[in-house]
């Protein structure tokens, strides 16, 4: 006598998606609990609310002169004026917010092309992983700073520009690094189910494989804002960023390094904030990595699993 198999449910997608959801807020809880998320975010903090609100709090116009030209610190300017006479302490609050989102901007932006292109080569594999590869390889010839210069001295140097030039430079890393951990995802028995099922390849890309790279894309992240940071402050100093008199921390860099001897504070205050910042963004985001490795990933493939009807022998 023939026994009936058992019928298959239907594709739950809620569970594992919420699984996820709950997994990235789990990592990012326990990554700020660790001293070593702490101090980043602590840093990283500090810098970006000094970014946020110093337009809002800056005791002068950033752009008025006000005093001569390096004055010391007094009760009225408390980091002394800059070559023009400035207020040190106005330019610095005032200085930070355009770079902050250009760099947050320009580290999005490459992040996701990098996803796409990394994880696409990966999974789909034959002429499709030889072609973006390759492409990948020619723009990983040119160094970041030069090409993110030749594209800006060839178009000017506007801002969106800057934004594109430095993310785009990002995308052929974050390719090389997530082609390799999508190869690895990619044969896992959770990711074959839903092939299984019939998902289209751009589906399982997006909710199969994207979600299960968090500790490779948090410190691709970590790394790129502060590749970012410091291209965009390289470029400010050299000439190539927000024009003048804006104030930016890169370009007051560059502006004051004449009178370094005569008024340091000039210099040594935005050159502080901005190592203050990549080095709390790169903690925090190792502190999330070094969780998100020792998260035990087999309870949310094995539901996963359970949703499509397939159980374990």
């Amino acid at each position: 006598m023939a026994v009936a198999a058992p019928a298959v449910p239907p594709v739950m997608k809620s569970a594992p998606t919420r699984l996820r959801r709950r997994q990235w807020l789990t990592v990012l809880g326990e990554a700020v609990r660790t001293p070593r998320g702490a101090v980043g975010l602590a840093l990283t903090g500090f810098v970006v609310l000094v970014a946020v609100i110093g337009p809002f709090v800056a005791p002068h116009s950033p752009t008025a002169f006000v005093a001569p030209d390096f004055s010391k610190p007094s009760s009225q300017f408390l980091l002394g004026t800059d070559t023009l006479g400035r207020d040190v302490v106005s330019r610095v609050l005032d200085g930070g917010w355009v770079l902050l989102v250009m760099a947050l901007a320009a580290t999005v932006f490459g992040i996701v092309v990098g996803a796409i292109a990394g994880v696409s080569a990966a999974y789909l594999r034959g002429r499709w992983d030889g072609l973006i590869m390759r492409t990948v390889d020619i723009v990983l010839a040119f160094p970041q700073l030069v090409f993110a210069l030749l594209l800006v001295s060839i178009l000017g140097p506007k801002l969106w520009l800057i934004v594109l030039a430095v993310g785009f430079s990002h995308a052929p890393a974050v390719a090389r690094v997530l082609r390799s951990a999508t190869l690895e995802i990619s044969e896992r028995d959770f990711v074959k189910a839903v092939e299984l099922q019939g998902m289209k390849p751009w589906r399982v890309m997006a909710k199969e494989i994207i979600p299960n790279l968090i500790s490779p894309i948090m410190v691709e992240a970590g790394l790129r804002l502060t590749y970012s940071i410091v291209i965009m402050a390289g470029l400010s100093y050299l000439g190539f960023g927000q024009p003048p008199p804006a104030a930016n921390w890169g370009l007051m860099v560059g502006e004051n390094q004449t009178g370094l001897v005569a008024n340091p504070w000039a210099v040594v205050v935005p050159a502080a904030l901005i190592a203050l910042l990549t080095i709390g963004t790169n903690t925090f985001t190792d502190a999330v990595a070094r969780v998100a490795i020792g998260v035990d990933r087999r309870p949310e493939e094995a539901a996963l699993l359970d949703d499509i009807g397939i159980r374990a022998a």
